[in-house]
């Protein structure tokens, strides 16, 4: 894709995405979605093959449906309020309409489908965009909306997704379906405590997305999209397998690290909330996701496979790849676990 064009496009989604978070008005924010939606699309048909124009289509038709979906809602609230302005929802057929269109935009149980197929159909890169920065503007609406939104709704889509998050990615070899079903599986998360303290949600938002940026930079700098293919790290780029060990182990959410803060943060306001039975099973269905990052680490790092040649540095060409935000980006992921206090009262 040529540069200018790249560049008007990657303008318009992020354009798309700031006249959500900037608007209180639901036109706007419709019009700002549709904005977003028709940019993204070049940039997922990047390599232009069969796979990526299906992916490309399978996103283009759910996210027109969701759309579609809003409006209704919009249209309902507004027989109902006589207003435009993003507020109290006062009709519960337009809160739920408007929650289930966003929950297909964010790929939210039972509307999950489209993530894994999308993203291990487009490449690594724009499966980073529409993993991280394609779930601020729906994220955005459902905070402002949190108020009205039917508890019940939320918390069944919370823990469908993140059972799905988990039982989905047992089974994959592929990296970018395992990123998408842990991206289900963190969104099941964020929406369990969106009714309760919408202020985490976004605390969860940004740590997730600072992992995933991580994680995929770390497998663009690798070429890798496959377990096989990153199997073979530890023989080429030695310390760049222990990097992935660390991000995978922060995904799943293990003490030391960053991954750690938000559910620890949850599981404790949940309780709070007198629920009891939902933190519990969202942890143990967060032990599935934990089983498949440790596949992945252990594969990576703490094995030695077989390799052709004696030496164990085997050799290469230097990768050319200029990676200028991953230091921050791996030192975030891993390391924040100290500022939990601060955390904790600005929430």
């Amino acid at each position: 894709m040529k540069p200018p064009i790249l560049i008007i496009i990657t303008s318009t989604i992020i354009l798309g995405t700031m006249i959500v978070l900037f608007s209180s008005h639901w036109l706007m924010i419709w019009i700002g979605f549709e904005m977003n939606m028709l940019a993204i699309i070049p940039i997922l048909m990047k390599k232009f093959n069969p796979r990526a124009m299906e992916a490309s289509t399978k996103y283009f038709l759910t996210q027109a449906t969701a759309s579609m979906l809003l409006m209704l809602g919009i249209i309902i609230n507004l027989l109902h309020s006589g207003h435009w302005t993003i507020s109290m929802i006062p009709n519960p057929i337009a809160s739920t309409v408007i929650t289930i269109a966003l929950a297909m935009k964010l790929g939210l149980s039972p509307f999950h489908f489209w993530v894994p197929e999308v993203t291990q159909g487009v490449p690594l890169s724009s499966g980073m965009v529409l993993l991280t920065w394609q779930k601020i503007a729906p994220l955005s609406v459902l905070y402002q909306i949190s108020p009205s939104i039917n508890p019940n709704l939320l918390v069944a889509m919370a823990a469908t997704s993140v059972l799905v998050g988990g039982w989905g990615g047992l089974n994959q070899t592929q990296l970018r379906k395992i990123l998408a079903y842990s991206s289900i599986a963190h969104m099941g998360w964020m929406a369990a405590i969106m009714v309760y303290n919408p202020t985490l949600m976004i605390l969860n938002l940004t740590i997730y997305i600072m992992m995933t940026l991580g994680t995929f930079m770390l497998f663009m700098y690798n070429l890798s999209t496959t377990t096989l293919s990153l199997s073979h790290t530890w023989n080429k780029l030695p310390l760049i397998a222990s990097l992935i060990l660390a991000l995978m182990l922060s995904l799943g959410g293990l003490p030391p690290l960053s991954g750690f803060i938000p559910k620890w943060m949850i599981i404790q306001e949940l309780t709070k909330n007198d629920m009891i039975v939902m933190p519990m099973f969202m942890a143990t269905t967060a032990l599935l996701n934990l089983y498949f990052y440790m596949r992945l680490a252990y594969a990576t790092a703490l094995t030695m496979f077989p390799s052709a040649n004696n030496t164990k540095m085997k050799w290469q060409f230097e990768s050319m790849k200029k990676m200028i935000f991953l230091p921050p980006l791996i030192v975030a992921s891993t390391m924040l676990l100290p500022l939990t206090p601060m955390l904790s009262i600005m929430d």
